[in-house]
């Protein structure tokens, strides 16, 4: 049997974030704020996706610090001093990732020193500790690096236990304080945890912490979640905010509170009165995604999946095997992107496909009984639609999608699914395998 009711349908409506507010949207604990800057041409370019915003963002909110501006510079003197001019008029805790390093073009060091009128100095433990990594590398300090040991005057270094180029602290004048990490993400995450977050704490700037929950939505739309939570969006502290993101729909549960225990205690009633009024239609919520979801409900009934894909190529495969230790309930799956292997491993009836084509309900539910057989698993699912750009019709559009579950009890079920809006293949064949998924954890629950 065929089903396309409107629950199934994925958040179409926009793929990117819509909230774009830059701050919690809760109010701050005292006049004290904190901003970031990120230095680098590449970022400016496009070539490197800035993460390092993203988690300097995150940890601020863990430990209450009220952040509201980020900014993105090249690597140009006049520019960072530009931006760091603005900053200053409106931070007083300001954050620099990227530009230490020993090339030319890494200049915020020499550009903080210029702006505030502090002489560079070179630190001899410094330099000791760059050779000292060059070594244990079996490599000579190359000449560059020694400018990584020149610091401010009055600076405090922070240290980098990972890479050559330290950071520093440093207060350039009252009620303003910098902190400088390279751009490493790995190198930038532990200099703050290790050195950053202990300062901040020792300086009175952690009063009060920000938790979230991202409650995680499948099969209805950003705006029809939104207007049916619409009591829970006017409050103030917990706040909840919608965002919409490649189908998925979110809303974002944030607490300011004295600790995390407190904020968790706040954010639990908010978080089962918008699951009593959703059900189904949340699946989750953080880290969960729909792949982990129904790995636990398979795992939990001790049951097995196996997929036949045509347009997703292995598309839901892979989401199912991203999942450490899916091969519990996982068994397999065939990609049967030509007809000859829908009939010959499938076992799709070649009338049935001269008839109705390969993008239809009933191939689509012989397809999964087909998988089902062959792999002797509990349940299994099929996916077969176009993607695009090309072959798509009048009565069979681009977007067009089957997807067919095979049950325990020997029922087949199919779905229909038609994906508006053309944003290319990629598009058409990521929400049709998390549709799949999604009609899967439906049936298990």
């Amino acid at each position: 049997m065929t089903q396309s009711p409107a629950s199934q349908r994925p958040a179409t409506e926009s793929d990117t974030e819509s909230n774009t507010e830059s701050d919690s949207g809760l109010p701050a604990p005292s006049a004290q704020s904190a901003e970031i800057i990120c230095v680098g041409t590449e970022l400016l370019l496009g070539d490197i996706l800035n993460g390092n915003a993203q988690f300097l963002a995150k940890e601020l909110a863990v430990l209450g610090i009220a952040h509201y501006y980020q900014t993105v510079v090249g690597d140009n003197p006049a520019r960072i001093q530009q931006a760091v001019t603005i900053a200053q008029g409106r931070s007083q805790l300001i954050l620099f990732t990227g530009g230490l390093g020993p090339t030319p073009d890494d200049l915020t060091i020499e550009t903080l020193a210029d702006l505030f009128g502090a002489p560079l100095v070179e630190h001899p433990d410094l330099v000791a500790d760059i050779e000292a990594k060059f070594t244990a590398r079996g490599r000579a300090m190359p000449p560059s690096n020694r400018k990584q040991a020149l610091l401010p005057e009055g600076a405090t270094v922070l240290p980098n236990p990972q890479g050559t180029a330290p950071g520093i602290i440093w207060s350039p004048r009252p009620r303003l304080t910098l902190m400088t990490f390279p751009g490493v993400p790995r190198e930038m995450q532990a200099m703050w945890r290790e050195t950053s977050v202990p300062y901040l704490h020792s300086q009175g700037w952690v009063t009060t912490t920000i938790v979230s929950r991202m409650l995680r939505f499948w099969g209805i739309s950003e705006s029809a979640l939104a207007e049916r939570v619409a009591p829970y969006l006017s409050q103030g502290n917990p706040t909840v905010a919608p965002y919409a993101s490649k189908g998925e729909a979110k809303l974002r549960i944030s607490v300011r509170a004295d600790s995390r225990a407190s904020a968790l205690a706040q954010i639990e009633p908010v978080e089962a009165g918008i699951r009593a009024l959703v059900g189904a239609d949340c699946y989750g919520a953080d880290d969960d995604s729909l792949a982990s979801v129904v790995g636990r409900l398979l795992l939990g009934r001790q049951q097995t999946l196996a997929v036949a894909e045509s347009c997703t190529g292995g598309g839901l495969g892979q989401l199912l095997t991203e999942i450490a230790g899916s091969s519990a309930y996982f068994l397999g799956g065939v990609i049967s992107y030509d007809n000859r292997v829908k009939v010959n491993l499938l076992k799709v009836d070649a009338a049935a496909l001269a008839e109705h084509g390969a993008v239809s309900a009933i191939v689509a539910e012989q397809m999964a009984l087909g998988a089902k057989a062959m792999l002797q698993t509990d349940w299994a699912l099929s996916i077969t639609g176009i993607a695009g750009p090309g072959g798509g019709t009048p009565t069979k559009p681009v977007g067009l999608v089957y997807i067919g579950l095979a049950t325990p009890s020997g029922e087949v079920i199919s779905y229909q699914h038609e994906f508006s809006g053309y944003r290319g293949r990629d598009w058409v064949r990521q929400l049709s395998a998390l549709s799949a998924l999604d009609a899967l954890r439906r049936n298990l629950l």
